[in-house]
């Protein structure tokens, strides 16, 4: 039978540190995609990734509802994933600018992967993030209020703004 989040989370408490690694290795490829996607880099996912883990379980003496320990995760790699992007926008304001990448484009309205990611890098951070963690992860309002610290009538804002960006990105798209 395989042990509950919070079962693994009282191992690691009592002392058994490998038990770390059935968390791990039970949500890892949920949240790698979910940075992935946010920070639109395997190579920074995956460092954000492995620094929320590190902050996780350092951490988790203090966490409370250990049953639900992935919307507890989620706020932490959403976090990192915040500073990431915020290293990232210091870094370009001091680097020379470039000149914008061409838009991908698909076939008969088709959207690829490589287009998906493209549209996604161009929404605002919130909305990106928002979108992800709805769409993608399929978490309620709720939950990513919990994960967010955002109310629930401001992120259906968010989604539906990202949503609208979106469509006329695709239109731009189309009409090339």
């Amino acid at each position: 039978m395989t042990p509950t989040d919070g079962e693994v989370i009282a191992r690691v408490l009592a002392g058994d540190v490998d038990a770390y690694g059935i968390i791990v290795d039970r949500y890892h490829g949920r949240f790698a995609r979910f940075a992935t996607r946010m920070l639109g880099s395997r190579e920074d996912a995956e460092e954000a990734l492995q620094d929320a883990l590190i902050r996780a379980y350092r951490a988790l003496g203090a966490y409370q509802h250990r049953e639900r320990f992935a919307a507890w995760f989620y706020r932490i790699l959403v976090n990192r994933c915040r500073s990431v992007l915020a290293q990232r926008q210091r870094r370009r304001a001091v680097e020379e600018p470039t000149a914008d990448e061409d838009t991908p484009t698909s076939d008969a309205g088709f959207v690829g992967r490589e287009q998906a990611t493209w549209l996604l890098s161009r929404l605002p951070a919130d909305q990106r993030e928002v979108f992800l963690l709805r769409y993608v992860e399929d978490l309620s309002y709720a939950d990513i209020a919990a994960i967010t610290g955002v109310g629930e009538s401001a992120l259906k804002m968010r989604v539906k703004r990202g949503l609208e960006q979106l469509r006329q990105l695709l239109r731009q798209g189309n009409d090339d």
